[in-house]
């Protein structure tokens, strides 16, 4: 099963609110979504995203999720578990058997809030539209922030050159961080600022994305 991402309907003025997000799950995940988001905020975590993968006994709910700091370590994810199968039991969104699985956003991890766009100012993304704009839906670069309902950033734009861009949240499809040697120095620093021993902040580190 593939999962269908969709903008918030929001006007961008609301979508920029900067904790809110604007990225939002349609179909079965976006019912999942209503159903844990509640439980995740009364214990002090907010989701990121919701995926469903596979179909019948091989089914998945995997929840990311993290504190407003960024952080969630491996008893967060355990205690989200605890709290939210109950939740989802009663509620029965999801027909039929299937295993939740709870986990950070990882280190590559989506950007779905506009205040993501701040927190990892300075590093690479890819943003993909629904629209695109002077021709092109699909954009990489350097992150430099989110301000009056976009997110700026340097991107290469080809037969232009480098160039500063603002993109309208309200057209953002999909956005994520590119995973880089800068990227895990930076996530290894947060962790240890956290008194975390894991970058990441609960999801392990893969040996080859250390290689890459």
């Amino acid at each position: 099963m593939q999962d269908t991402i969709a903008n918030d309907t929001a006007s961008p003025s609301e979508q920029g609110s900067g904790t809110s997000r604007f990225l939002r799950e349609t179909g079965l995940a976006a019912d999942v979504a209503a159903v844990v988001e509640p439980t995740l905020e009364d214990l002090g975590f907010r989701l990121v995203r919701v995926k469903i993968q596979g179909d019948g006994r091989d089914r998945i709910v995997q929840l990311m999720a993290e504190r407003p700091d960024g952080s969630i370590t491996v008893d967060d994810c355990e205690t989200i578990s605890k709290a939210v199968s109950p939740v989802l039991d009663v509620a029965d969104p999801v027909s039929g058997a299937y295993r939740l699985e709870v986990s950070s956003p990882g280190i590559d991890r989506p950007l779905v809030r506009p205040s993501d766009f701040e927190d990892w100012s300075g590093h690479e993304a890819k943003i993909e539209l629904n629209e695109p704009i002077d021709g092109r839906k699909r954009f990489k670069g350097v992150l430099e922030g989110f301000e009056d309902g976009e997110v700026r950033i340097k991107a290469d734009t080809g037969e232009h050159g480098v160039q500063h861009l603002g993109l309208p949240v309200h057209l953002i499809a999909d956005a994520k961080l590119v995973l880089t040697d800068e990227l895990i120095r930076e996530a290894l620093q947060r962790a240890k600022e956290r008194h975390s021993t894991r970058p990441g902040d609960g999801a392990e580190l893969d040996e080859d994305d250390l290689e890459d």
